[in-house]
């Protein structure tokens, strides 16, 4: 090597140090306010999904007025593209958060996931490109996992996860009220200013009060070492499912029930203000309602399934509420169905975690971390797929509003919506028809998995990597019974 590739190499080494020294002190003593604990995780989690709550009903208006054409076709590409870039790097950003430490990439993630808010007034057309690219980096839930799974035990862990997923959920209870009734007081610029506060508050308490999470001597010797490649692929998980048929069939069934539940996540709020009349009161109502009735469901009443009817069975009920969950909400044309339908949808919640359960209980020790982690990337690939084709559906049936709604009249629904409905009265949400189809093969494939198994994975490769996907970067947790309600969306 010559001198001058040895000096840079040294340039190179003293600037990585500096900024290892920016989060980590010397010694390896980790900056921040007492000892690392679920409760930093949980308050970062808050602060950031409750700014974002705070937006729920000024994003829609936005997006209507910057795409009053297309609004359901851009919102499912906007969604779309960032779901898919969401899938793609997140296993990277796992993989260098167990090179780098926790702290560092939860600062990179919160920041670029609210970075889109104060754009919304500025320009709404950077908001939207700025919403799409951010994907790449908005994975928070998987450095906030990662981070719990660091300082808490196995046995503990699915506790940890699941006050992680409550309050997610607490979060959109509150926010989308309080942003809606700021905004009709003092008008959307306010709330896209407390919003931007929060985060910019989330980011301070990253950077003060959030200790490192990862020990020094759980690193490499040095933060140039090379990554598992293996572990970063997000389509490492994928290449296994057809290894055995017991996952095949599991992958099969998570992939159709879930495709539909993503689209719905990323256009339903959408739906309900411009298709079916909601006022932005009456649209962070729902959302609260339907927390709150998805976190009873998905603690008290999962429980009670578990134990009395089994795995398998409460896997068939939850996929059952879904069916009739999408199937109201693709025939209803009147908002009490909405409201009727919100509460089978908090029943359909248990699906996920009964097929989490289940895999985590038939699962050989040893493998619990691969399988996990495909249902994972399964789930990850339907957060960009399923808003894309619900766009596209919404698109081909012409379900749109050619301007804003009117004022609203006494019986809460506006003069363009009722007739709208009227126009489209026969299938007035047709893509969410579409998934009570998928969901109901879903619901076919599950009949044939059965109840008591091992899974056994064949391949030899994968043994060898088992290590590396069950590290605690995954964000599906071997054990987990719980899901974040809405995932890293931004409604």
């Amino acid at each position: 090597m010559t001198q001058g590739g040895k000096k840079k190499k040294r340039a190179v080494n003293r600037s990585i140090m500096l900024a290892k020294k920016i989060i980590i002190k010397d010694g390896g003593t980790p900056q921040g306010i007492g000892s690392p604990s679920v409760y930093h995780a949980v308050i970062v989690i808050f602060l950031e999904f409750f700014a974002w709550g705070l937006l729920t009903a000024p994003t829609l208006v936005v997006l209507h007025e910057t795409f009053p054409k297309h609004t359901f076709l851009m919102n499912g590409l906007i969604q779309g593209v960032k779901g898919l870039l969401s899938f793609l790097s997140a296993p990277l950003i796992g993989a260098l958060s167990d090179v780098w430490g926790r702290k560092s990439f939860l600062l990179l993630t919160v920041f670029f996931t609210c970075a889109p808010i104060p754009l919304m007034k500025i320009s709404p057309w950077w908001y939207f490109a700025v919403i799409s690219v951010s994907g790449v980096f908005a994975v928070t839930f998987s450095v906030v996992f990662a981070y719990v799974a660091d300082i808490t035990q196995e046995h503990e862990r699915s506790m940890a996860y699941g006050l992680v997923s409550a309050t997610f959920a607490a979060s959109l209870v509150t926010s989308p009220a309080i942003g809606a009734y700021l905004g009709r007081v003092y008008g959307d610029s306010l709330v896209v200013v407390l919003a931007t506060a929060i985060a910019l508050l989330d980011i301070c308490f990253i950077l003060v009060a959030v200790p490192e999470s990862l020990p020094e001597k759980m690193r490499p010797a040095s933060w140039g070492a090379p990554i598992s490649w293996e572990q970063a692929d997000p389509f490492a998980s994928l290449k296994k499912v057809g290894q055995d048929s017991v996952v095949l069939l599991i992958c099969i069934t998570v992939f159709l029930s879930y495709l539909p539940e993503a689209g719905q996540y990323s256009s339903f709020f959408l739906y309900l203000r411009q298709i079916m009349g909601f006022s932005s009161e009456s649209v962070a109502a729902f959302i609260a309602v339907l927390g709150i009735l998805s976190i009873i469901a998905q603690t008290i009443v999962l429980s009670l399934l578990m134990r009395s009817i089994g795995n398998k069975n409460t896997i068939l009920l939850g996929l059952g509420f879904q069916i009739l969950q999408l199937a109201w909400y693709g025939f209803g044309s009147e908002p009490w169905m909405m409201w009727a339908a919100g509460a089978v949808a908090a029943m359909s919640s248990i699906t996920f975690p009964a097929v989490s359960a289940l895999v985590s209980r038939t699962a050989d020790a040893d493998q619990q971390g691969v399988v996990q982690g495909m249902i994972t990337g399964i789930r990850g690939l339907c957060n960009g797929l399923g808003p894309a084709l619900y766009g596209f559906i919404f698109y081909i049936f012409h379900v749109e509003l050619n301007e804003l709604p009117m004022p609203e009249s006494p019986s809460g629904g506006s003069v363009v919506t009722q007739y709208h409905l009227q126009q489209n009265s026969i299938i007035p949400g047709p893509p969410f028809l579409f998934g009570a189809c998928s969901v109901l093969l879903a619901l076919l494939v599950a009949l044939f998995i059965p109840e008591h198994t091992n899974l056994n994975v064949r391949s030899s490769n994968w043994k060898k990597h088992c290590s590396s996907h069950s590290h605690p970067h995954s964000p599906q947790a071997p054990g987990e019974a719980k899901e974040p309600l809405l995932q890293d969306t931004n409604v």
